[in-house]
């Protein structure tokens, strides 16, 4: 009985060799049309940068935990001869103090990029941006305006004014910035900028009825000299 057991334990080599094989699912959805992971902005960047830290403190608390569950599992009896001190040490730092330090950085961390990405200066370009069920509209400042396309110059920041006609609905455009409501009644500002031309996509985030899932659209970013060519496509 014992020899069946071991023919079927896998060695620790094997181990070793599958779990690089394991994290390669993982490491392809890091790419995308849609990864928050994948900025292609200043904006995004930061939210990037964001979603890191909150990775690593998460990874920092978990492992906090499976080890004390692992040394309540495999030393039992330390409870027992452990001084009431020691034990108020052991919830008191490790239990309360550490989990709190590291949600405070995190949660400090991300009032600081949600302040870096509110627009503080003149943007180059200014869009007015429309959600409906289930589409999307924009106007530019030379009023022109198109329909399920965002037209952007490349490598400059380009506020969007959003409002909605019905419902709210919630703009992401996720490698250029975050996310912002579409508020009937209300505009909100939401900078974007595209590092390099190429198309982005969008979609809306906030559930807005049974079309939902068809609620998208696409950025163009264009190189400046294109300019004459994105002002004619749009009108």
């Amino acid at each position: 009985m014992h020899a069946v057991t071991h023919r079927f334990r896998p060695s620790r080599d094997r181990l070793r060799l599958a779990s690089p094989i394991c994290l390669l699912p993982a490491l392809a959805a890091c790419k995308g049309g849609l990864s928050t992971i994948d900025p292609a902005g200043p904006s995004a960047s930061r939210v990037a940068n964001l979603w890191w830290w909150m990775l690593g403190g998460s990874a920092l608390l978990c492992t906090l935990v499976f080890t004390l569950l692992l040394v309540a599992l495999f030393r039992r009896g330390v409870a027992d001869r452990e001084t009431p001190a020691r034990k108020r040490v052991w919830i008191g730092w490790l239990g309360v103090v550490m989990p709190v330090a590291v949600l405070m950085v995190l949660l400090g961390f991300a009032l600081w990029v949600g302040e870096r990405n509110l627009p503080t200066d003149r943007a180059a370009q200014v869009v007015q941006v429309t959600a409906y069920n289930y589409g999307w509209e924009f106007c530019y400042e030379n009023g022109s305006c198109s329909e399920g396309v965002l037209r952007i110059p490349a490598r400059q920041s380009v506020d969007l004014d959003i409002t909605a006609t019905d419902v709210i609905h919630s703009l992401w455009i996720p490698r250029l910035a975050g996310k912002m409501d579409a508020i009937p009644g209300q505009i909100n500002r939401l900078r974007i900028q595209a590092d390099r031309p190429g198309q982005y996509e969008a979609v809306c985030a906030e559930y807005c009825g049974v079309g939902h899932v068809y609620h998208r659209f696409v950025v163009e970013a264009y190189d400046t000299g294109e300019t004459d060519y994105a002002v004619e496509a749009a009108r």
